[in-house]
């Protein structure tokens, strides 16, 4: 799950981009609005974690111009501004959620975690296909009988192939989900997470289709 966080303070954007990596994020931060705006139009990322005070251009304008092309990433709202007034521009301008410093890195990663899954169509906390589940709280799988924790990388793969069951997403694709901007890919990387996947839960958890990429099957 690739996340752009926006944020021009560099303690707190380096305390955040540890905290997504830790919880299998792939996090790419820019420091102001302009590079923000510039960055979201290329539609990458599956959440924005968005400052409202930044230079260059702030948050609520970045908020707007998003949400006049169309585009419907999630937003969440990160700022030390606590006025109501603020909240409820944030929130009139699109914004999906709103979190005012200081906060517990918990209930940040649990109302990303909120908003990802109701963008997908999810209201249940566990992803699943009726097959195989994920819970994105605890990054443990399960398949029949079978529980297993998975890997930072292994429940980002895994995650991103069940948000979208039924579809096949190609190794760009899957690269784009679970590795950020300065992080080096190899090339049999994916080959490497999914045989990981497949050793804890089954080889028949995650179909291979030739010359096209993978999926997990989506069932009634």
């Amino acid at each position: 799950m690739r996340i752009l966080l926006v944020e021009d303070d560099p303690m707190i954007g380096a305390a955040v981009s540890v905290a997504l990596k830790d919880a299998a994020y792939a996090v790419d931060w820019v420091k102001d609005g302009a590079s923000a705006s510039q960055v979201l139009e290329q539609g990458e990322h599956q959440a924005v974690l968005l400052d409202l005070g930044l230079p260059r251009r702030g948050g609520l304008e970045v908020l707007r111009r998003l949400r006049q092309t169309g585009n419907a990433v999630p937003v969440l709202i990160v700022t030390a501004r606590d006025g109501v007034e603020e909240r409820i521009k944030g929130l009139d301008f699109g914004a999906d959620d709103y979190l005012v410093k200081p906060f517990d890195v918990n209930e940040l990663l649990a109302r990303l975690r909120a908003i990802i899954r109701r963008q997908g169509g999810q209201a249940a906390p566990v992803l699943g296909n009726g097959r195989v589940s994920l819970d994105p709280a605890s990054h443990e799988a399960r398949c029949g009988d079978v529980v297993a924790l998975l890997s930072a990388r292994e429940f980002a793969l895994l995650q991103a192939l069940l948000l979208r069951p039924g579809a096949i997403l190609a190794r760009a694709e899957l690269e784009e989900r679970i590795y950020g901007w300065n992080e080096e890919v190899e090339s049999n990387a994916v080959d490497f997470l999914i045989h990981g996947v497949r050793k804890k839960l089954g080889a028949s958890v995650i179909k291979n289709v030739r010359g096209a990429g993978w999926m997990v099957e989506k069932t009634p």
